[in-house]
């Protein structure tokens, strides 16, 4: 139960971080948002250091160091996509796809998946086309390369993850401080290397810093709620993120699916339901 609440609580603070971090990314480059939100979330961490402590041993730095650089990309890939938008279509597909991987990994370490999990990998699959398709007169429709963008910020989001909960048990939220060191160490030397593309606009800081320390605080909760239960059942409760995000997209963007897509958002539900039920 412990763990449920921590990974419910996880997708809940990852929600409102993407949405967030989206639309900061549509005032400006989404560099220019990573920029901030980065080490908005190191000092988050840095911050609960001495309340939960911390132990650097090199599995945790080579751990927590490679759950940063996926953290960047994720970063970056994620509030693209949602800066492209639909965000009620593209977050879906990003869930599902950050969910397949930790799945995979937590069964290959032995985990077992129950005839429900079974039932619930297709239908993720199914989720996925279903909200992807748009059909119909005043669909809103994601581009191509948005729906690229959503299968690459899930893979990047479910690297972070797998590598996170590889890190030590006993090593604290010093993988959280690595990895987050690392991310903002690699966007700034992007942000360097491509200064002259960042555009003119100012970044919209106060939301941008709320993304980053909301990511932080769902980077915390799933570690431990990994670190007190299965990789697979967190990882996909932790996936219900989208709902946060759709929720506020259409009440503050007032955003409008086709009823195939909200079949496939149904679809999703229920795929990410049964995955838990594992």
């Amino acid at each position: 139960m412990i763990a449920l609440l921590l990974a419910l609580g996880s997708s809940l603070a990852y929600g409102c971080a993407d949405f967030l971090g989206g639309l900061g990314a549509r005032k400006a480059h989404v560099l220019r948002t990573v920029m901030v939100a980065a080490p908005a979330s190191l000092a988050v961490e840095l911050l609960l250091w001495p309340v939960l402590g911390a132990s650097f041993s090199s599995g945790t730095l080579a751990w927590g160091a490679a759950s940063g650089v996926a953290s960047a990309a994720a970063f970056a890939l994620l509030y693209r996509t949602l800066a492209i938008g639909p965000m009620n279509v593209l977050s879906p597909v990003t869930a599902l796809v950050s969910a397949a991987l930790p799945v995979t990994v937590g069964l290959l370490q032995g985990e077992h998946l129950t005839a429900a999990g079974l039932v619930g990998l297709p239908l993720a699959l199914l989720a996925v086309v279903l909200v992807s398709a748009g059909h119909g007169a005043g669909a809103t429709r994601p581009s191509r390369t948005a729906l690229l963008l959503a299968f690459g910020a899930g893979a990047a989001i479910a690297l972070q993850l797998v590598f996170l909960h590889q890190a030590p048990t006993d090593s604290g939220v010093a993988p959280l401080i690595t990895g987050r060191a690392v991310s903002s160490a690699v966007t700034l030397a992007a942000a360097g290397l491509l200064r002259r593309r960042l555009g003119p606009e100012r970044p919209a800081y106060a939301m941008s810093a709320a993304a980053g320390v909301l990511d932080s605080v769902a980077n915390l909760l799933f570690l431990l709620a990994a670190r007190s239960g299965d990789l697979t059942v967190v990882a996909v409760i932790t996936a219900l993120y989208p709902a946060g995000t759709v929720l506020l997209a259409r009440g503050v963007l007032a955003e409008r699916i086709h009823r195939g897509q909200l079949v496939g958002l149904g679809t999703a539900a229920v795929a990410v339901s049964l995955l838990a039920l594992t």
